[in-house]
């Protein structure tokens, strides 16, 4: 059995706003980590119908030594309720309780709910603090930092939202004990891709321990999103609003969205789309010259041991190329891909429509 790890802290430091992320076992229990939140009489969990039976009556208790009202939105889980509707349940629910502009937001779930509860505090009276508690792997090293809020449309993921960062992330290791295997899988594609564009040795590193991860082991677990945490926070303190350099973190994603968004929402978890457009991306990145095909077949490797999937649906090319086109990446009809140029390092380029197909034909996507 792993020891207790002692809580660690990663600072997101943007200019405008300061924030700091608490990574440790039972963060959520220990008092100092709610420390100097905002004060306000209310405080609203938004939550989902998965996590709140599990979460939702312990945060609430914790809660109510800060605030003297605590009331909660329990949202229905899955992607395919990200969505314009099922936001207006959030505002129906602050406006129906009358919370003002000082009342705090709590997002208890995964990406689904942090995105959604981060636009509602960014929009809500326009903008009312708000808190992350993320309760999955992906949301702990990835979608709860940084500030990035959205809703999806049918025609494209995270479409539709704002740029406002929260004023902690707590990421309590122990609510990773009940989080479904598929789901543990999708979060590691998260942790996976910071490798390859910021750290190769941290790639070597989850090589060596992902025998430990996959076992949830703690501390292999609290360095992981340790480190992770760390490279986001660097990329996100660099270029908040992704003129940049922060483009570089949507590695695989440009293809793992059109993954999503040519299933459906939720056929596919977002961390398995994110896993499938590594690889194609990766191998875009070796067809472009930048990464050699050794290392994207290391890549690919690693991916299938974590036990995502490495061949692409058949959406078929041209699906594939129009929904791609719709990335917020593309500029006037030309999509930009993140791409690998060497071990630890990747920039955005457009990369040519026929190799494009090359490579949604080599991996199952024609």
């Amino acid at each position: 059995m792993s020891p207790v790890q002692p809580v660690e802290t990663v600072t997101v430091d943007t200019g405008d706003t300061r924030y700091d992320i608490l990574i440790g076992a039972d963060v959520w229990a220990d008092d100092a980590s709610w420390a100097g939140l905002p004060k306000a009489a209310h405080a609203v969990i938004v939550t989902n119908t998965t996590v709140d039976p599990l979460y939702g009556d312990a945060v609430a208790a914790r809660l109510a030594r800060l605030h003297s009202r605590v009331t909660r939105v329990v949202l229905p889980d899955g992607e395919a309720y990200k969505d314009w509707a099922t936001l207006n349940r959030v505002f129906d629910h602050l406006l129906g309780e009358g919370c003002d502009r000082r009342t705090v937001l709590y997002a208890l779930g995964g990406g689904v709910v942090g995105d959604m509860a981060g636009f509602a505090a960014a929009t809500y009276m326009r903008g009312v603090p708000f808190v992350q508690l993320p309760t999955t792997l992906l949301a702990q090293v990835d979608s709860s930092v940084g500030g990035k809020t959205a809703v999806n449309h049918p025609l494209g993921k995270n479409m539709i939202g704002a740029f406002y960062q929260p004023r902690r992330v707590l990421c309590d290791m122990s609510v990773l004990k009940t989080l479904p295997a598929r789901e543990f899988s999708a979060g590691l594609a998260e942790v996976i891709k910071y490798g390859p564009i910021a750290d190769d040795a941290f790639l070597g590193w989850i090589e060596t321990h992902l025998d430990d991860l996959l076992a949830r082991d703690a501390a292999a677990l609290a360095h992981a999103v340790r480190r992770s945490c760390e490279i986001k926070a660097q990329v996100v303190g660099a270029d908040e609003k992704e003129t940049g350099v922060r483009a570089i973190l949507n590695f695989g994603h440009t293809f793992g969205h059109a993954i999503e968004a040519g299933l459906g929402y939720g056929e596919w978890l977002h961390g398995e789309a994110v896993g499938c457009g590594m690889v194609m991306a990766a191998d875009l990145s070796a067809r472009l010259g930048g990464m050699a095909p050794e290392q994207a077949a290391r890549l690919t490797s690693l991916i299938a041991r974590a036990g995502l999937p490495v061949r692409a649906p058949a959406l078929g090319e041209d699906r594939f190329l129009s929904l791609m086109r719709l990335d917020k990446k593309a500029e006037d009809g030309e999509i930009r891909f993140v791409v690998i140029d060497a071990p630890g390092s990747a920039s955005m380029r457009p990369a040519p429509d026929a190799l494009v197909r090359e490579v949604i034909r080599a991996h199952g996507g024609a």
